[in-house]
């Protein structure tokens, strides 16, 4: 689906279903050098259950075009544009990483507009560390090998992986690089400094009224649990669920419990 914002084309898939403006609308927003693929389980199993799909590409990634944003609020700003051009009153937001972020800022901006919050391999600050702003610099290659290491657990690697002859790494890797392809202008860099530069997850976080869900990787090493400390003593309210024998990358990792935790939170 194409929607005009900011006098720009922005995609979002919407899970082969065409909208109902009598369905629940759930928008998912990808994490840094991603685009909306990586929720490919999760929002199309939304799409036929009850639930019009909003997965989108943000400015410079995937089929979205623009430069991409600086920033989360600029982020979060484009991000409400896009509910209105679509005329979405409501939506559920659920965010990865960077991602996080923005549904977060979002909600702080546009209150009224978000139905439910789902914050998945979040953390706050979200800092990166010099030398991987360095490399997404330099030797961007380099940072998508690293990011992609930290971000997977042993498992994905192991020969009992659960979906044997498919590599949940080597499928990031290639998304990742895929990214660059498409818009060499340091697009990781971009990304991986607006989540290191976002400061207003404490104030945007005492804001949140909505129903709340953060979903924690165990063993995420780029966003470990206790990270997501600020956050979830400022949203006392949020539930907090952490998934087993999982990384950064939650949604390929363990699709199915991040799945379920998903729809049993939305659907309510």
């Amino acid at each position: 689906m194409i929607i005009q914002v900011n006098q720009h084309n922005a995609y979002a898939y919407t899970g082969g279903k065409s909208p109902n403006p009598e369905l629940p609308t759930v928008v998912f927003i990808h994490g840094a050098q991603n685009d909306h693929s990586v929720w490919a389980l999760q929002s199309r199993y939304f799409a036929h259950h009850g639930f019009n799909v909003l997965a989108v590409d943000l400015p410079g990634h995937g089929r979205s075009q623009g430069p991409a944003l600086t920033s989360g609020e600029a982020m979060a700003d484009w991000l409400v544009a896009l509910l209105d051009a679509a005329q979405i009153p409501q939506a559920h937001l659920v965010g990865h990483s960077m991602g996080s972020l923005i549904a977060l800022e979002t909600s702080a901006k546009a209150a009224g507009r978000v139905g439910s919050l789902c914050l998945l391999g979040t953390a706050y600050p979200m800092k990166v560390s010099d030398t991987l702003l360095s490399a997404a610099l330099d030797q961007e290659q380099t940072a998508i090998d690293m990011v992609n290491i930290w971000s997977h657990t042993s498992i994905a690697h192991k020969p009992s992986f659960p979906g044997p002859g498919f590599s949940v790494l080597g499928g990031s890797q290639r998304l990742m690089q895929r990214m660059s392809k498409i818009n060499p202008d340091t697009l990781f860099y971009t990304d991986f400094f607006a989540c290191n530069a976002y400061a207003n997850g404490e104030a945007a976080a005492l804001t949140v009224k909505c129903p709340t869900l953060f979903l924690i990787g165990k063993k995420d090493m780029m966003t470990p649990p206790k990270a997501t400390a600020i956050l979830t003593k400022a949203i006392t309210h949020a539930k907090v669920t952490l998934i087993e024998n999982c990384g950064h990358s939650l949604m390929t990792e363990q699709s199915d419990a991040v799945l379920n935790a998903l729809f049993a939170f939305i659907k309510g």
